[in-house]
């Protein structure tokens, strides 16, 4: 059997961990810098804790809904950060996100790898999403 695709992203982030892991986990900063493809999130909830659940909604520019959601597997503060994710649309694609942040004297080294993929087309079309999610964040702390 074949690995499922993945895909990873690294970026420098002008904040400290706890900067950073804050804006990744508080629902009322989330707002305020994750549009990926020009969305708006108009829905952030997290219980931040294993085996506690988020939810997202995006609304596209046209006029699609995102319904995300997921449960976190692993929560290191500050440091790492294991959760599923689905769309509420296609659960049995369910996939997992590891975020993790690296102290860097003048900023954060923040990783993020997306793995088990549905299938290329889904990894390529994410792909797209986080880099813009992350360009976000850096503006975010600019």
């Amino acid at each position: 059997m074949s690995a499922r695709p993945s895909l990873t992203l690294q970026r420098h982030i002008s904040a400290t961990p706890e900067e950073v892991f804050s804006a990744w986990t508080d629902p009322q900063q989330v707002v305020k810098w994750l549009h990926p493809g020009g969305c708006d999130v108009v829905l952030s909830e997290m219980e931040l804790k294993v085996g506690g659940r988020f939810h997202m909604v995006m609304h596209a520019l046209d006029g699609e809904m995102h319904d995300v959601s997921g449960v976190f597997r692993e929560v290191v503060i500050n440091e790492k950060l294991v959760y599923t994710w689905a769309f509420r649309s296609t659960p049995e694609r369910e996939s997992v996100v590891t975020f993790s942040l690296k102290a860097d004297g003048v900023g954060t080294w923040l990783t993020l790898t997306h793995e088990q993929f549905f299938d290329e087309a889904a990894r390529d079309s994410h792909r797209g999403g986080w880099a813009e999610a992350l360009e976000g964040l850096g503006r975010y702390f600019s």
